[in-house]
């Protein structure tokens, strides 16, 4: 398979399954809406994805970001499973749990729970840059197992992301002396690693399954393994000590970005074309720096600026080269 093919097939196998799923869709959403309301489902998905950025923060600065993590997939997880159960929807079957497993590692266990744990070291708005970069670690890996030539657009594209990225951290090279920060930048990159590894298993292993029930018993999954893993080793604090600004952040993180956010970016997704569903992806940086800035009052200097724009250039580069923009594998696409 050559490396366009190669791209082609796993962004837009994720398109088209997506666009199919509602018929798993919890609230029944599968009449065909008005355009205004998708471009308001859109804009609503845009703002919650980015501002999750912002609720993790919040969360992580008083409790341990693994614990806030576990917690948080462990509520979401259990609502999703508890509606399918009461819709006495069947468990998978022998090896439909593989998939299953590997994901709740891949999706959750290490992309989520290291990006929530990336922020508690370095800026929301960072963070969120961080976590766009992920299509052109599709395009690295690709170069990988694809004797092809790698289109133009495609390789200007990835030039100009990962350039992007220095432009940020040139801004950053005293905080490089920090070992927290370091510590941060290398949690959020290996949560980019592990979404982009996390899309190609499940275009690999893709079930028939339903996904909506296989994402709640992920998070599920997930939520129970971070949680005993923070108990165990003593990674936590007890759950009466847990502040209110943190049960406010775990609550919004469950409402607004596990739940209702996803649902409308599901309704946005059938109603309008796919490339222009997927704008969230450019969108949802700008907001989190922004928020950041208003929130925390963290900074928003001339390279940070201009480094975000040159790597959302890049990414979109890169995805126009492949005739498709990704959307997100799980919800936790929505950043963290």
């Amino acid at each position: 398979m050559n490396l366009f093919d190669f791209h082609k097939t796993i962004l837009q196998s994720s398109a088209d399954s997506l666009k199919r799923l509602s018929v798993f869709n919890p609230l029944t959403i599968r009449k065909k809406g008005t355009r205004s309301k998708a471009i308001f489902a859109l804009a609503l998905v845009c703002f919650f994805w980015g501002t999750t950025w912002i609720a993790s923060k919040e969360g992580v600065r008083h409790m341990p970001a693994l614990q806030l993590a576990g917690i948080r997939q462990l509520i979401a997880g259990t609502l999703y499973v508890g509606f399918f159960l009461y819709k006495k929807m069947p468990l998978p079957k022998g090896m439909e749990w593989i998939p299953i497993l590997v994901l709740s590692f891949l999706n959750f266990i290490m992309s989520n729970g290291l990006s929530t744990w990336g922020v508690k070291y370095i800026s929301a708005g960072l963070g969120s840059i961080m976590g766009a970069i992920f299509p052109l670690w599709l395009v690295v890996i690709g170069l990988f197992i694809s004797k092809e030539k790698l289109p133009r657009k495609a390789l200007i594209g990835l030039l100009l992301g990962f350039s992007g990225v220095c432009i940020i951290f040139y801004d950053h090279l005293q905080d490089f002396l920090n070992a927290d920060f370091r510590f941060g930048i290398i949690l959020s990159l290996i949560a980019t690693w592990t979404w982009a590894f996390a899309t190609l298993y499940t275009k690999k292993q893709a079930a028939n399954f339903n996904p909506y029930f296989s994402l709640g018993l992920q998070m599920l999954i997930s939520g129970t393994c971070l949680f005993s893993f923070t108990h165990f080793t003593g990674n936590s604090i007890a759950l009466s000590t847990i502040p209110w600004q943190s049960w406010a952040s775990i609550g919004y993180l469950v409402l607004f970005g596990s739940l209702i956010a996803f649902i409308c970016y599901l309704y946005a997704l059938q109603n309008l074309p796919t490339e222009q569903a997927s704008i969230y992806a450019y969108i949802n940086p700008i907001v989190a720096v922004l928020c950041g800035w208003i929130v925390f009052g963290e900074k928003i200097s001339i390279y940070i600026t201009i480094g975000g724009l040159v790597t959302l250039l890049g990414v979109y580069m890169v995805n126009k080269a492949f005739k498709i923009i990704p959307p997100p594998e799980q919800p936790e696409t929505e950043g963290i």
